[in-house]
């Protein structure tokens, strides 16, 4: 490969960060701006990862392992709040026909 070509080719932490946060954002957004439950569930999966691309982009450029270890947590603590999310979300659905954010208020007792 070319020096020229490697040049125009380099990735560093700065792109991963910037990724990131625009991830991060949208999956802001997602939360803040939107009333379907499962909307909201993928978007805050959206920012898990957006966390879990920083720890991996540090860990890169430390030369350390220590954030592989913190995705792997963190993962895990995704998929659990995905099962926990989608299963009130079926309970919602189950009884108003619709998973709309205003209706996990009535699940009340």
């Amino acid at each position: 490969m070319s020096p020229e070509l490697a040049r125009v080719l380099h990735v560093s932490l700065n792109h991963y960060l910037a990724l990131s946060a625009i991830l991060f954002s949208v999956g802001v957004l997602g939360v803040l701006l939107r009333k379907n439950a499962i909307v909201i569930l993928m978007s805050i999966e959206l920012m898990l990862n957006a966390v879990n691309l920083d720890f991996v982009a540090f860990a890169k450029y430390n030369s350390n392992i220590d954030g592989q270890a913190m995705v792997f947590f963190v993962m895990t603590i995704a998929a659990a709040e995905a099962a926990v999310g989608l299963a009130i979300a079926v309970a919602v659905f189950k009884r108003f026909k619709e998973v709309n954010i205003s209706y996990f208020e009535k699940l009340k007792g």
